[in-house]
């Protein structure tokens, strides 16, 4: 038997000292809220009892749903397989159909995480096109394996790794005349863009962008790859899919992170069945050319069938419905504070832009970090002090000046007014420093 008892005991301390004292030492000097050791109604508890609203965007139905873990108990004390020898996994031909349904795309492949769904977009572009080349935009988070941070942003994620994979290029975001310079080679097999990017600062893409990827990418026959990792399933309040409204539907969209309700990892990539067919359908053993061990695992497709059913259309139209609250309340309790710039995004998924302190010690250089010196201490700042009235946020990881709010779905108004009222008041203490 494992004893949970223990390992909330003495775990936190076995994680810094032989998995990653990196970041266990980043989350003790920033005084972020580790030791939670309960879940509550979908909220995380800490071990002084304390609640934590979690803003990550991970828990998108809160922690373990009701309803998801009823799905897993269930199928746990089944005689069900878990695994499938042939690969032919029904568990996951029933997935497929209802994201079929509910997407309009007919082919999906289904790894266990974000990474591996972008890898498998990029195989099935060079696959399909045999081309070489595969284009991402600056501020891009694809993930950290080797295909996936090539397509990353310059920066700590992906310049120690290099050399990169051939033929990967990083475009300036949002400029329409270096997409049609690139793509007129005609040697471009993907292009690979996040709807509203996330780590890149909460920045959402022009309508103008996105009339010329989907017309440019459609005339050189260049497979357009939307990465909804944090997008997609509803949290921007536009649907599902928020790319679904494009001009043109995507070849290839990429789902994960909240897809197995926060408990299960598991990810997709749909794309459409002739596209799927071109790449490997030429016979039996290409069928195979790409795989993991556990695509489709029955456990990871429970957990996304029973999420799902939790994510009904009424639940989208409460997510845009709390998200304009949000910014109204966010935009009227931080105008006039001069570290807010301005707030960005859709639905529920929020960046508040902020400008840099001026102070003669409240640096990165003080605190004994020069090498942050070019990085925005206000994010990392006012999110140690929301840490301490309950709120688990933080910057984005290319652009500490932005702090990145992805509530649950089902976040309800005073919540959001909570948070509000706290980060009103954390800004206000920093500024009468500075």
């Amino acid at each position: 038997m494992v004893d949970h008892d223990d390992i909330l005991r003495r775990g936190f301390e076995e994680y810094r000292d032989l998995v990653n004292p990196v970041i266990a030492e980043r989350a003790r000097l920033a005084g972020e809220p580790v030791h939670i050791v309960h879940v509550r109604d979908g909220i995380p508890i800490d071990g002084e009892g304390r609640p934590i609203v979690d803003l990550h965007g991970l828990s998108a139905f809160g922690q373990r749903h009701p309803a998801v873990t009823a799905a897993l108990m269930d199928y746990l004390r089944s005689d069900r397989p878990s695994w499938f020898p042939s690969r032919v996994n029904p568990y996951a031909g029933r997935l497929a159909r209802v994201l079929s349904e509910r997407t309009g795309y007919d082919n999906a492949f289904f790894p266990c995480t974000g990474t591996e769904a972008v890898e498998a977009a990029l195989k099935l572009a060079r696959a399909l096109t045999r081309r070489p080349g595969l284009l991402s935009l600056e501020g891009a988070y694809h993930g950290c394996t080797f295909g996936s941070c090539a397509l990353m942003t310059p920066g700590v994620f992906k310049d120690a790794f290099a050399p990169h994979l051939p033929g990967a290029r990083v475009l300036p975001f949002d400029d329409v005349d270096t997409l049609r310079e690139a793509l007129a080679a005609g040697d471009v097999a993907a292009v690979v863009v996040e709807p509203i990017q996330g780590e890149g600062g909460v920045r959402p893409l022009s309508d103008a962008y996105i009339a010329a990827l989907c017309e440019l990418t459609e005339q050189h026959g260049t497979l357009l790859v939307a990465d909804e990792m944090q997008t997609g399933l509803g949290r921007t309040g536009r649907g599902i899919l928020h790319s679904a409204q494009w001009p043109r539907r995507p070849d290839v969209v990429l789902l994960g992170k909240a897809l197995g309700g926060g408990l299960v990892p598991i990810s997709a990539m749909l794309t459409r069945r002739e596209l799927f067919m071109r790449a490997y359908g030429t016979h039996f053993a290409s069928g195979e050319s790409h795989n993991t061990t556990f695509m489709g695992n029955a456990l990871g497709c429970v957990a996304a069938l029973a999420t799902l059913e939790i994510l009904t259309d009424e639940l989208i139209a409460t997510c845009r419905r709390r998200g304009a609250f949000f910014e109204e309340r966010l935009e009227a309790g931080l105008t006039g504070n001069r570290l807010f710039s301005h707030v960005r995004g859709e639905g529920l998924m929020r960046g508040v832009a902020l400008a840099d302190l001026d102070h003669p010690w409240l640096s990165f250089d003080h605190f004994g970090y020069p090498d942050l010196e070019d990085h925005c201490l206000t994010g990392p700042l006012v999110c140690h002090r929301l840490y301490g009235r309950g709120f688990f946020a933080f910057p984005c990881g290319h652009d500490w000046s932005v702090l990145r709010l992805q509530p649950r779905l089902d976040v309800d108004e005073d919540t959001l007014a909570g948070f509000v009222t706290a980060l009103s008041e954390e800004l206000a203490h920093l500024a009468a420093l500075a």
